[in-house]
């Protein structure tokens, strides 16, 4: 008998005592593995994730957190060509196998990237601006994203065993959440070798991911209030699982990737012979035959206008035609089998609905030869195209979730945002068309009814990842039949895992919770100039406060003539003074923002490297000539770069004018040296 696979439950593999499920080579009918759970404690594996992973991941800053993706990422690179040899018995072509292993670890060194770029190395991010809650300042609000002590359960389909564990894995793990994945049976032997090599690899802190191999049994008996589950598959289960007693009334958190019936929308503008009449017809058959259209995003609905609809159903067919389909490992072979004789006879039956109202172009679905491998033992299915006829509505109901399109048509743009809109929800659309006014019709149309648009001509096409590919930077999920979920997206994928909270109080205890200094709050004016401190001894709120500057006319006719900016405003007398908002001559912006930095900052060699922006700047109040401005300068919030020797510094900048007035407000960003040896052995002392 073959191996049993294991699970990885509460630090240690377990293997089941039943015989298992056996679990087919998509391609030969071999058996690969068997599988089962029975007699797994699950109840032990998610008291693990929460007393073990959970505390240890926490214990990190979100920088921390992301170093390790990118060293996991970077081990499992290395093992790539192993995992390619067992994704051919999945059915998965090189280039399907790229799809999802290279896709998947493309995910963990993305999160890794932009977690580092755009969260702070810290546990708490801040969300917005301030709110002043009261008259004098005293009294404030902010809102924050805090992790939850849970258990991020995972609940994978079968079409994407590594890709789809990983990019889940990722944010949940920035999020500081242990992850429990329970990948689908039918290619769960992928996904445990590669669990396999991450627990080997000992990068991963202990319980901060866990492998069920086998049936989920009691597993949502186990999850409260803190715990998530995600889940990519069919809409019957996902119905199941919303109407869990863990869901409905014990406040677990369900994400939810369903069906999806995705369209292609051609263009009007669109004539045979134009660039992106050929990238419509290869976008159709690539979508059709990648990973055999076992993707949740793959183009089930062509749309195109009726004036060319009879002759781009013949350009697709025609491409359709060119495509071998058989055994993975043959590198002549365009496209692979299903995934399991029970998949194939599964579109199969999809296909007999949609001929209900549609006709078919070209494949058989039932045909057992013509391919470069055994047909009655691999789950081998020639691609298949259909053309629906009026009125048609089964190609809006049914999904055949396998090498299978229909092309239908419309005689307008209103009907065919109608067509797409009858989905009832997709995650993925495209529109391809090179007239900007097309394009912001079809895309404001379609918008409501899908996660994910992609607008493809001429320009786009060199870059473009094409139509079916999620990207970890951009939103995964769509509303409606598509399960109304939400994963990746960058950040937004990390902060869906966290807790927001609105935290109210003074101005210092808002600071002493971020760790970023809120206006307000208590402000420490050093003794020596702050650009003198390393991050080792900088401290948030540490402050300069500079001495008056006065702004002459001669300074803001200067900077007129030596930056060319003659704005009216600042050079001619009469059209200023009928100005409403100035009355009269005032300083440029930017002058202000100039001397400012005059004022502020040491110009002597030190810690300080490098301004590298200003953000958030206001311009509150005009100065004229005459008038005086001073800058209060804070540390705002220090970020310190796990994979350098420098950090980032946030300094608060407030101009005031004579009056004590605000003029101008900005963050100035500037790269710190972590030590200056002779720096930090003078503020040892000091603080000794």
């Amino acid at each position: 008998m073959t191996r049993l696979l294991e699970s990885y439950a509460a630090g240690r593999w377990w293997s089941s005592s039943s015989e298992g499920d056996p679990l087919l080579d998509a391609a030969t009918g071999e058996e690969v593995a068997r599988i089962s759970s029975a007699g797994l404690d699950i109840g032990a594996m998610t008291h693990h994730a929460r007393t073990v992973g959970g505390p240890a991941i926490r214990s990190m800053t979100f920088h921390e957190r992301a170093l390790l993706l990118k060293e996991l990422a970077a081990h499992l690179t290395g093992l790539k060509d192993e995992l390619y040899e067992v994704s051919l018995r999945t059915g998965a072509t090189r280039r399907d196998s790229m799809i999802d292993v290279d896709g998947g670890f493309a995910t963990l060194f993305s999160y890794s990237s932009k977690s580092r770029r755009e969260l702070p190395n810290d546990v708490v991010v801040c969300d917005g601006d301030l709110e002043q809650l009261g008259r004098t300042g005293v009294f404030m609000g902010q809102h924050v994203y805090t992790s939850r002590p849970g258990v991020a359960v995972q609940v994978n389909a079968f079409n994407f065993p590594v890709w789809g564990m990983l990019e889940k894995l990722a944010p949940a793990f920035v999020a500081g959440l242990p992850s429990i994945v329970k990948p689908a049976s039918q290619t769960a032997y992928l996904t445990e070798l590669v669990v396999r090599r991450i627990i080997e690899s000992g990068i991963l802190p202990e319980g901060s991911l866990q492998l069920l191999s086998g049936s989920a049994g009691d597993l949502l008996d186990h999850l409260g209030v803190q715990d998530s589950v995600a889940f990519t598959g069919s809409a019957h289960t996902a119905g199941i699982l919303r109407q869990h007693p863990s869901v409905l009334h014990g406040g677990v958190t369900l994400q939810v990737e369903a069906d999806s019936l995705n369209c292609s929308v051609l263009g009007p503008d669109v004539a045979a012979g134009d660039p992106e009449w050929d990238l419509f017809v290869r976008g159709v058959v690539t979508e059709m035959t990648a990973k055999a259209g076992q993707k949740c995003t793959a183009i089930r609905r062509v749309i195109v206008p009726a004036a060319v609809a009879d002759d781009l159903t013949e350009a697709i067919r025609a491409r359709l035609a060119t495509i071998t389909v058989g055994d993975p490992g043959d590198e002549s072979v365009r496209m692979g089998p299903l995934a399991s004789l029970g998949q194939r006879e599964e579109v199969r039956k999809a296909v007999e609905a949609l001929r209900s109202s549609a006709d078919v172009v070209l494949g058989d679905p039932t045909a057992t030869s013509g391919f470069l491998g055994d047909g009655e033992r691999g789950a081998f299915m020639a691609p298949v195209l259909l053309r629906a006829r009026a009125g048609a509505v089964e190609p809006h109901d049914v999904e055949p979730f396998g090498p299978v399109s229909t092309v239908m048509s419309y005689d307008t743009l209103d009907e065919a945002v109608d067509l797409a809109a009858r989905g009832k929800g997709s995650l993925a659309g495209s529109v391809v068309t090179h007239d900007p006014s097309v394009a912001r019709a079809l895309v404001l149309g379609l918008a409501p009814w899908h996660g994910r648009i992609l607008v493809l001509d001429r320009d786009a096409a060199p870059e473009s990842t094409g139509h079916g590919s999620p990207l970890p930077m951009l939103v995964h999920g769509g509303p409606g039949r598509a399960g109304g979920g939400e994963e990746l997206g960058g950040v937004r994928g990390v902060l869906h895992h966290m807790q927001r909270s609105a935290i109210q109080g003074s101005p210092d205890m808002l600071t002493a919770v971020t760790g970023r200094w809120t206006r307000g709050s208590q402000r420490t004016l050093t003794p020596e100039h702050p650009f003198r401190h390393s991050l080792a001894t900088l401290r948030v709120g540490d402050t300069v406060a500079t001495e008056p500057r006065v702004i002459t006319l001669k300074d803001i006719d200067h900077f007129a003539e030596f930056t060319g900016d003659t704005f009216y405003a600042h050079t001619d007398p009469e059209a200023a003074a009928q100005n409403p908002l100035f009355g009269g001559i005032v300083a440029h912006g930017y002058l202000i923002v100039s001397m400012a930095a005059g004022l502020f900052v040491d110009p002597a060699p030190g810690p300080v490297l490098a301004n590298f922006g200003v953000d958030n700047l206001r311009f509150l109040t005009p100065v004229k000539a005459g008038d005086s401005i001073r800058v209060t300068l804070t540390v705002k919030q220090v970020t310190p770069r796990s994979s350098a020797d420098y950090g980032e510094v946030r300094w608060d900048a407030l101009v005031t004018n004579g009056d004590d007035e605000p003029v101008a407000t900005y963050d100035v960003l500037t790269l710190v040296a972590k030590h200056d040896d002779q720096q930090d052995d003078q503020q040892d002392d000091r603080q000794a």
